[in-house]
């Protein structure tokens, strides 16, 4: 664990423009516990309380849990629960990802999820003089985490084929320290092409960092940005165990990037805590990544039963946001959506929210296929032209 050097944090801060007042944001944000970046990272996501007897297609879960080999190297580290580290677990979770990824292991950390380190490059890249800049609709963490210390955060429409306009994105802020895309985004499921992502990692300001989100990339089956922080310094890259693996509640997420890039993000408080990892999580995220074949089969199972609903919504006249990858997608339904999201809950269907800039869209998780098929009941029984 690093050593704090609180005074170089301070004068930082200062240098970059925060006030006193927004300096204790930070330390807050950032203290012994993180409890202030917690509940940052809970108000962000915005996932519904469950209701109980109610099929759950609102909070982009998987349907199921963990790989059965993989809940079976949890298992054993259960009956190890007196060692804080059995044996080197972190150390065997980085191997694992490096094979499967082909990156250096000395460029991969993890983290109890992916709230806090979005919020912590926004504290170690953005400031009031240095923004942040995102697509929209697009995932929320960051742009909070920015109100709230009082960094301005720009967001740009997406594209018509619904992914990050980078380069409307780049001349919104030119000065911005924090780029963000979301790819597969939350909550379109759309795909940012990897030429765009590359060329807005070449064109923004040289000392600002790029954030790429995939969070939902194992749910599509093609290329991804993970080696352009192999070989970059000023790009992150976030993952996470929460969708395809099943793991949302082990917390486990990952970010690949320099060791100058945590060297930063980390001095606030000495990496408190990525010391803090339930070690039953990292040894069922370490089996997961290296599951070629159960990855595949996984998402081979969500896709065709997205489809399936996708289908069944176009077929009533109901508009469908085109080209989600990933485990959600959103309907439009040509009227409020917090209405239709009711509406269907009175049918024991819980779907997700709609995001401000598309009030009459909701965004509705994939599930089982039995689930989907109770989703597109439900409609049916709501359904109104």
């Amino acid at each position: 664990m690093a050593e704090i050097d609180t005074q170089a944090f301070e004068q930082d801060l200062i240098d970059r423009g925060y006030s006193r007042r927004q300096m204790g944001k930070v330390a807050a944000l950032l203290g012994a516990g993180a409890v202030a970046m917690r509940a940052v990272g809970a108000a962000a996501q915005q996932a519904a309380k469950p209701v109980e007897g109610a099929v759950r297609i609102g909070a982009n879960e998987c349907w199921t849990g963990p790989f059965p080999i993989a809940a079976e190297a949890a298992f054993k580290l259960v009956q190890e629960g007196n060692r804080y580290e059995p044996n080197d677990e972190h150390a065997k979770l980085f191997a694992a990802v490096a094979a499967a990824e082909g990156i250096p292991a000395d460029r991969i950390t993890a983290w109890p999820g992916s709230s806090d380190p979005l919020s912590r490059v926004a504290v170690a890249y953005a400031s009031p003089t240095r923004g942040i800049v995102t697509g929209n609709p697009a995932y929320e963490a960051i742009w909070r985490t920015g109100d709230w210390l009082g960094a301005k955060v720009t967001k740009v429409p997406l594209t018509k084929d619904y992914a990050h306009d980078v380069k409307a994105m780049l001349a919104a802020d030119p000065n911005a320290g924090v780029y963000y895309i979301c790819s597969p985004n939350n909550p379109t499921g759309t795909m940012t092409p990897l030429a765009d992502i590359q060329w807005l990692a070449d064109n923004k300001p040289k000392d600002a960092i790029l954030v790429v989100d995939e969070a939902y990339i194992h749910w599509f089956d093609g290329p991804n940005a993970a080696k352009m922080a192999a070989t970059r310094d000023d790009v992150l890259i976030l993952r996470t165990f929460s969708k395809l693996f099943g793991m949302a509640g082990m917390r486990l997420g990952l970010t690949f990037s320099s060791p100058a890039i945590m060297e930063k993000m980390m001095r606030y408080d000495g990496g408190q805590v990525t010391a803090m990892l339930p070690m039953t999580a990292v040894a069922c995220g370490t089996v997961s990544v290296a599951q070629a074949d159960l990855i595949k089969q996984r998402r081979a199972e969500m896709v065709a039963a997205r489809e399936m609903a996708i289908t069944h919504l176009k077929k009533k006249g109901i508009k469908v946001i085109p080209g989600s990858q990933a485990n959600m997608f959103m309907v439009d339904w040509g009227k409020p959506a917090k209405d239709m999201q009711a509406a269907i809950l009175a049918e024991k269907v819980q779907i997700g929210r709609n995001w401000p800039i598309w009030p009459n869209v909701s965004r509705i998780s994939v599930g089982s296929a039995e689930e989907m098929k109770a989703f597109c009941d439900a409609v049916d029984k709501v359904w109104k032209a």
